[in-house]
């Protein structure tokens, strides 16, 4: 069986037992809850109709009272109300008045009249100040036929002088309670419906995940370019990770081919210059030019060692299991990088400005967030002119933390906007050589290992501003 299959039934299980619960919970709520409605009606329709009683008992005349005259005339003509498709023709009410011993002196289906109702929980309780209510079975084995009685006093000068109560038969709620069920069950089985629906769809979204990865898997075996498809979430994305990694690794050697390709590119410039310097040193040229060579062959040693260097740090970065994470004050780590740049700032007569740097903890490595931002900060100096200025500004945002390093510099050509992270991409300095076009793409990678970002965008009128983003 498929695995969509398998998550298509544990779903749809789970919630048609849930909703087989609530349901059972809905229906054997309907009944109870319509008689609790149905009770109060009948108090307040007791409560009114014990204020005309109390006139016609004043009067002495309750055999024709208005009372009498009003329950008389009801089903007279049939009411002839549609309640949501539930038909009502008469008055279902059974209405009797008790004197304060209890006797029945009205009652509109005349079936009580003169008998002695005093200890029926309606009129007892409510004779005696409280809350009077019964439910009586008309027939004792027939639980259908139970009749709710609902009791109001009769209040004159703030004596109780009798008691009306109002009946309402129990099967009068009967097709309310069924039409109730039924649009509880019919609303059920839309939800699981809907229900089904929607497992369907996260089924298909299981399945075209997978799908996608396997397109993925089989376009590397076959040795197609493919890029790593986006996934919805984070499972999925880590799968995903996993493959790339295994991809990557098993690119090793076209990697390292490319690599050693490029650094010999790299290498052979600054080995050209100084194998024909010491070509030209052989001819023993007057001190001044042999002098100038002898510089010339230092820088281009220089470089070299420097390429090698970042290529060593580089290569260890990459090739690390994982970061040294412990938490890291990243304000006094900018201050501790920045005190390493204040003397070449000073040479070059270039002010450095630490601006706002709200004080934050993150989870990183220490060492390799220190380098990302010297290296930004050596870009930076690289690019700004003497008498410039660079700042370092820092903004909390809820689930991040941005350090931007703006310098007034002549910025970046929009040709090379998309290239500077490049690793060996490196821009022309004005009064230095390039440099070996590994620092931004150490940044970047520092960025990457840190869930982070880096951005570069050019200022206006002049400059470029460096922002580096942290996770919170």
């Amino acid at each position: 069986m498929r695995i969509g299959l398998h998550l298509l039934l544990g779903y749809f299980l789970i919630v048609a037992i849930a909703g087989y619960f609530v349901l059972s919970i809905f229906v054997q709520e309907v009944k109870p809850g319509v008689r609790r409605a149905t009770e109060g009606t009948l108090v307040d329709t007791a409560n009114l109709l014990a204020q005309v009683a109390r006139l016609d008992m004043k009067r002495g005349d309750v055999a024709q009272g208005q009372l009498a005259q009003a329950l008389g005339q009801l089903n007279q003509r049939p009411i002839g109300a549609n309640i949501a498709g539930i038909r009502k023709d008469r008055n279902e009410y059974r209405v009797y008045l008790t004197d304060v011993r209890g006797k029945v002196i009205f009652d509109s289906q005349g079936l009580a009249q003169g008998q002695d109702y005093s200890r029926w929980n309606d009129v007892y309780l409510t004779l005696r100040g409280q809350y009077g209510a019964r439910s009586t079975r008309a027939i004792a084995d027939d639980e259908n036929s139970s009749v709710m009685y609902v009791a109001a006093p009769v209040i004159e000068q703030g004596q109780i002088i009798g008691v009306l109560s109002v009946g309402k038969p129990n099967s009068a709620m009967v097709p309310v309670i069924r039409r109730s069920e039924r649009r509880i069950l019919l609303a059920g089985a839309m939800l699981l419906g809907i229900a089904l629906a929607i497992g369907l769809g996260f089924v298909w979204w299981i399945n075209r995940s997978i799908n996608r990865l396997v397109r993925y898997a089989n376009g590397v075996a076959k040795g197609e370019a493919v890029s790593l498809p986006r996934m919805g979430s984070v499972e999925l994305a880590q799968l995903a990770r996993a493959l790339e990694s295994m991809r990557i690794k098993l690119e090793g050697k076209a990697y390292i081919e490319q690599y050693v390709h490029t650094l010999t590119h790299e290498l052979k410039s600054p080995l050209a210059a100084i194998r024909g310097a010491a070509e030209l040193l052989q001819e023993l040229p007057p001190p001044e030019t042999a002098k100038r060579f002898l510089t010339n062959i230092e820088q281009q040693s220089a470089r070299i060692q420097q390429l090698v260097d970042k290529l060593l740090v580089q290569a260890r970065l990459e090739s690390r299991p994982g970061l040294e994470l412990a938490p890291v004050a990243l304000v006094p780590l900018v201050q501790q990088v920045l005190a390493t740049k204040e003397a070449p700032a000073a040479q070059r007569g270039i002010t450095i400005t630490l601006g706002a740097l709200p004080q934050v903890t993150v989870t990183g490595d220490a060492f390799l967030l220190g380098q990302a931002l010297s290296n930004l900060l050596d870009n930076a100096l690289d690019f700004t002119p003497a008498g410039g200025s660079i700042s370092i500004d820092g903004v909390r945002l809820e689930q991040e933390y941005q350090l931007t390093i703006s310098d007034t510099g002549s910025g970046i050509p929009d040709y090379a906007l998309d290239k500077v992270f490049e690793r060996f991409y490196s821009l022309a300095r004005a009064d230095k050589p390039k440099s070996s076009g590994l620092g931004l793409n150490f940044v970047q990678e520092v960025a990457r290992l840190h869930h982070g970002s880096i951005r570069l965008h050019n200022l206006q009128p002049s400059g470029v501003a460096a922002i580096f983003t942290l996770m919170l």
